[in-house]
């Protein structure tokens, strides 16, 4: 059905074409080219059966603190939702933080986005109350925080 493989720098362009669409609003700044540049090794991709982008994963393997993960930006294309390729992308991913030793997988969203805070629920993912100023004064975020 779907091939997932990691991400290449390359993959930038094709999702800076359907991120917008795919979430209905302009969010393409959220996910600057730097992350696919620098983390493109623990990113995924995963393509349909025309190679088509049919979802992503950016995913991080923390520098800082050895034993954490971070999720940074997800996307499933809208024609492959409710099939489980989100899922598929995470336990992918875990398993790669886990390879590495990671013991925790962490991710933010904003507190109206009640989508991912049902999703991340799902996945077994603690979730915080909203944190407010957590990136900067008018900004509040939940934290999600899963044990490997």
């Amino acid at each position: 059905m779907y091939a997932l493989r990691p991400a290449v720098p390359a993959d930038y362009d094709a999702i800076a074409a359907v991120i917008d669409d795919w979430w209905g609003r302009p969010i393409q700044g959220a996910l600057p080219r730097l992350f696919l540049d620098h983390f493109h090794r623990t990113s995924l991709i995963a393509e349909g059966a025309s190679g088509e982008p049919a979802g992503f994963l950016i995913g991080i393997l923390s520098p800082s603190l050895p034993d954490e993960a971070y999720i940074h930006f997800v996307g499933v294309a809208p024609g492959a939702r409710q099939g489980g390729l989100g899922r598929l992308l995470y336990e992918r991913f875990f398993e790669l933080a886990r390879a590495d030793g990671r013991r925790v997988v962490k991710a933010i969203t904003a507190p109206v986005n009640a989508a991912s805070l049902a999703f991340h629920r799902r996945m077994g993912f603690e979730t915080s109350e909203p944190i407010p100023g957590y990136n900067g004064p008018g900004t509040s975020l939940v934290t999600f925080s899963r044990p490997l």
